[in-house]
């Protein structure tokens, strides 16, 4: 009886498994549905979408990211241009100045030290190494060396095949080969001497008849000295001959160091007529240094009108640029002010401002100062307001540090109260200053002035 129960408990149980077995079937294919069929559920239900979001996100990242180093990149190209821009002006002043010892040591004889400062020149092989080179030769002659003279126009003519000086270089190597194996002539110094003085003599005798003498010398090869003076008597005659040899050197015919004296003494010594050829000149020539020279004659020529013209018509900003620094000079306030106006260019609208500074211009600035909307701009016209120094730039300045949150604004204004000693004003702001980084900028500049009124408001800060 016990052992029938058994089978028969055995029996059932073997049922429930067997009809357990389509359910969990069931179940496992539900499961695997579930697992790899998603298409069959909504797709508000399931994780894609929130893969999707962070995938974008991250493509919104790298495009930052991407911007960033862009910007970064161009920032730093920036940089370097403006560097390399700096650079090459350093040079450039230094070239110069070097050529310009090498001027000064010729009309005072000193030969060697001549041939040392062309020597720089020619190394630097910028935009005076030609004129350098020939000038090294004329050295070189005058020092009795000339196998190293006729070696050194060599050079010239086959590094500089272009060069304006070749034609002075050819009449020298003739002077050099026609004196080879001549020993030096201590006489030659006072010969030059003696056709300066005779030169001189010609200014109020027979300049008709000089003037064939003159061109003479300008062509031959005498020092820088001697032909700047032969320049000079042109320029102080009323001939229209004189004037006619003038305007041909300014406008080319004969080497740079002449054409840039030439357009000089066109400006200073020159009438309507000169000044008229001069603008002929200036509109003909593609010469960016001998631009910015006649722009400068005009100034010293009081050719204000010239001077607006290019300032509002030229096309290279680097020209307008000086135009307007000219135009400074002669304390054109209200033209300038029109061209800011008008102007586009960043650094042309700078130079403006230096020439508002330059002239004088405290109520220009100031209005700039105020509301520039350039944050570059307004900085750059705040700190030539400190610069000028004056009881009226100081009061702007304390206004606009009261009325503009802007930190490097105000940093600005404290460095201009400073540079202009303005130890009144510092004070009066550090009084009223909340801010402790602001405050201790006032405070640092204070310490660094010698003033009583800073001295005081120092002391009273340490007995606090």
């Amino acid at each position: 009886m016990h052992t029938q129960r058994l089978m028969m408990f055995g029996m059932a149980a073997a049922l429930a498994v067997t009809a357990a077995a389509p359910a969990a079937a069931q179940s496992a294919v539900t499961l695997d549905r579930i697992s790899f069929e998603p298409a069959n559920m909504p797709i508000t239900a399931m994780g894609p979408t929130t893969d999707w979001s962070v995938d974008r996100n991250d493509q919104d990242q790298d495009r930052d990211r991407d911007r960033e180093r862009e910007l970064a990149r161009a920032q730093r190209e920036k940089e370097d241009a403006a560097r390399e821009k700096e650079r090459a002006q350093r040079d450039k002043e230094r070239e110069f100045s070097y050529y310009d010892q090498g001027q000064s040591a010729l009309d005072s004889g000193r030969w060697d030290r001549a041939v040392g400062s062309f020597d720089r020149v020619i190394e630097m092989k910028g935009v005076k190494a030609d004129a350098a080179l020939y000038w090294k030769a004329y050295a070189q002659n005058k020092l009795g060396q000339r196998p190293e003279a006729l070696a050194t126009i060599t050079s010239l003519s086959r590094e500089y095949p272009k060069s304006r000086y070749l034609s002075d270089a050819r009449a020298l190597e003739v002077e050099v080969k026609r004196d080879a194996g001549q020993p030096v002539n201590p006489a030659a110094e006072s010969d030059e001497e003696l056709k300066i003085m005779a030169i001189n003599s010609l200014q109020n005798s027979a300049p008709e008849e000089a003037i064939p003498m003159l061109q003479k010398v300008l062509q031959g090869t005498g020092s820088p000295k001697l032909k700047s003076q032969a320049l000079f008597v042109l320029a102080q005659s009323n001939s229209p001959k004189a004037r006619e040899v003038l305007v041909n050197i300014a406008k080319g015919n004969a080497n740079p160091d002449l054409q840039l004296r030439a357009v000089r003494y066109l400006a200073v010594h020159g009438g309507r007529e000169s000044r008229a050829a001069l603008a002929d000149i200036y509109a003909s020539s593609s010469d960016l240094d001998m631009k910015k020279r006649i722009l400068s004659a005009f100034m010293v020529a009081g050719e204000k009108d010239r001077l607006l013209n290019a300032a509002q018509t030229e096309q290279n900003a680097e020209l307008r640029a000086t135009a307007v620094q000219q135009l400074g000079n002669m304390g054109a306030h209200d033209e300038l002010w029109a061209l800011y106006q008008k102007e586009s260019s960043l650094d042309v609208k700078k130079q403006i401002i230096r020439a508002l500074f330059t002239g004088g211009s405290v109520t220009r600035l100031s209005e700039l100062a105020r509301g520039e909307q350039n944050p570059e701009l307004r900085l750059l016209a705040i700190r030539n307001l400190g610069v000028m120094g004056s009881k009226r730039t100081g009061d702007v300045l304390v206004e606009i540090y009261g009325s503009d949150k802007d930190p490097e604004v105000r940093k600005a204004v404290i460095n201009g109260l400073f540079v202009s000693n303005n130890a009144e004003g510092l004070v009066a702001l550090a009084r009223k200053e909340s801010d402790p980084s602001m405050k201790k900028e006032m405070v640092s500049r204070l310490s660094n002035m010698h003033s009583k009124v800073a001295t005081d408001f120092l002391l009273e800060l340490l007995n606090k």
